[in-house]
């Protein structure tokens, strides 16, 4: 008789996995390695904005564009969304005449309400300057940025159907490559003709076509390649109004509290205080926001993966993926989060200069609850998966609400200071909300204890570098150093968390990787 080992069972990341949670992954690491080239490009552009503009002047751009992503919002009402759970869905079950009738409302609708909000705008112009702005150099640039609002919300539902059709690669060169690109040649030729915000928001709108156009062609392209056009037909096609904007209408509610969560602060701040306090908020909010690097990354495949399970019933396909994705997100980012929460002060001197030297707390702060909001995973997007409208809203207007007590509360008080811990408050709340709900309405357990022991080892080494920084406030240099090494630290004692061996065996051949990732040996079994 042989005893066999159980530790294969205790593990359930290790057998029995999905073929859907290794392609979601392997996939999601292309697109990662896009988001880094474009992280740089964007980077980029941050630093050369911020210092290239008048702490005012670039105040008010920034509040500007901070109204234009609110009004993209508004206008594309969740259909990028909603589009990457039913199109998959009918594709999968063959039902080409709802599959097209559905991508034309959705396509038709950002059309239409793109349209309205730019004329709303132009007509109510003088209206906002008086009751909320008080700034005519910043109701002047939410005029000319406004048209960007419905490119914004087309580019990101052609998007998200690229991603249905064409898979990570088309998204990767679109994405990835040609937008970061578009907006470096405005920044670079505003500096280069010493241009000023008036003549950046002209050119942000030169690069949002191209960048529509581009978009529709290629998909084109990919749909007639893959000969989904046989199966268009005017007289058979058939609109689901009733399923599609049942779901979109009440989820547009989270992705208005998501920009909610940056806008409503920014709004409340510019009414109280001035440019200057929005410069302050709005330069270090990117960098903070680089916690959700992996997290953006991997939703691209998440939708879709996640739906397609849903349509096949396959509920613990979704449950192993939701938990092997929120690992890995938690252990990627935590780069990130070491260097954006423990270094904050010295990366913001570094990358802003003295002018921002206030802002150091205000990153710290941030980066929290972004990082919060991205190591539990896609607890949001999984309730979408399921339908859970009712869930969705309740859990949204309470994420409102205390957002904004919490705004009016802090802001005029504390100025940026309290923008930061409202926004970073609003993130970690609405994210232990949708946890909670997720729990209690799909099969997907609020805390797997399978992966406690990476939590508290992300936790403790947190904590490590926090006390390493406060007590002996080491060079920058020794201090990057710290992080990698407790981000090594942290791979290394995950190893069997993160199953590499089953969803990315190629790095194994590799050395280095090969110690610092391999799973030990399970012991060999012994005979009676």
């Amino acid at each position: 008789m042989t005893a066999s080992s159980d530790s294969s069972v205790s593990r359930p990341a290790t057998t029995g996995k999905h073929n859907a949670t290794k392609q979601h992954i392997r996939g999601s690491s292309l697109l990662l390695s896009g988001r880094f080239i474009s992280l740089a490009v964007n980077f980029l552009v941050q630093i050369v904005t911020v210092r290239a503009l008048a702490k005012a002047d670039y105040g008010a751009l920034a509040y500007a564009l901070a109204v234009v992503s609110f009004g993209s919002t508004l206008v594309v009402f969740g259909m990028d969304k909603t589009i990457s759970r039913f199109v998959p869905i009918y594709q999968e079950h063959k039902d080409y005449d709802r599959m097209f009738g559905a991508i034309l409302m959705m396509i038709g609708s950002v059309i239409a309400l793109g349209v309205g909000l730019v004329v709303l705008t132009a007509m109510f112009a003088d209206l906002i300057n008086a009751q909320f702005v008080k700034d005519p150099h910043v109701t002047a640039l939410i005029v000319i940025l406004i048209s960007l609002s419905p490119l914004q919300a087309m580019d990101s539902l052609l998007g998200s159907m690229l991603t249905i059709f064409s898979g990570p690669r088309a998204v990767f060169l679109r994405r990835f490559l040609l937008n970061p690109g578009l907006k470096l040649a405005v920044v670079v030729g505003v500096w280069v003709l010493h241009g000023d915000a008036t003549m950046m928001a002209f050119g942000y709108l030169v690069a949002g076509v191209l960048g529509i156009v581009v978009y529709a062609i290629v998909l084109w392209s990919v749909m007639h390649k893959e000969g989904l056009f046989e199966y268009f037909s005017w007289h058979t096609i058939k609109y689901p109004f009733r399923e599609i904007f049942g779901f979109s209408v009440p989820l547009l509610t989270t992705d208005l509290v998501f920009m909610l969560r940056t806008f409503m602060v920014v709004a409340i701040l510019q009414y109280f205080y001035s440019s200057t306090d929005v410069a302050a908020f709005r330069a270090v909010l990117p960098v903070a926001g680089l916690n959700m690097l992996v997290y953006e990354t991997f939703t691209f495949l998440y939708m879709p993966g996640a739906s397609r399970l849903f349509a096949r019933k396959d509920f613990a396909g979704i449950s192993d993926l939701y938990w092997q994705s929120a690992t890995w997100i938690a252990i990627a980012s935590f780069p990130v989060f070491a260097v954006t929460f423990s270094l904050s002060q010295s990366l913001t001197l570094m990358l802003f200069g003295e002018r921002y030297a206030e802002a150091g707390i205000l990153l710290a702060v941030l980066s929290l609850g972004f990082y919060v909001n991205a190591a539990l995973g896609f607890n949001a997007f999984t309730l979408r998966v399921y339908g859970r409208v009712r869930a969705i809203v309740f859990i949204d207007i309470l994420a409102v609400i205390s957002s904004l007590v919490m705004c009016l509360l802090l802001i005029p008080r504390y100025g940026a200071l309290g923008a930061a811990i409202a926004a970073s408050s609003t993130l970690i709340l609405h994210n232990v909300l949708n946890q909670a709900g997720l729990g209690l309405t799909t099969n997907i357990a609020v805390f797997d204890w399978h992966y406690l022991r990476t939590y508290l080892s992300i936790i403790i080494g947190s904590a490590v570098l926090l006390i390493i920084q406060a007590i002996a406030a080491p060079p920058v240099f020794v201090s990057f150093a710290l992080a990698g090494i407790v981000s090594l630290a942290l791979v290394y004692l995950n190893r069997d968390v993160l199953d590499v061996a089953q969803t990315f065996p190629e790095l194994l051949r590799l050395p280095f990787m090969r110690h610092l990732l391999a799973q030990p040996k399970p012991p060999l079994a012994v005979e009676e």
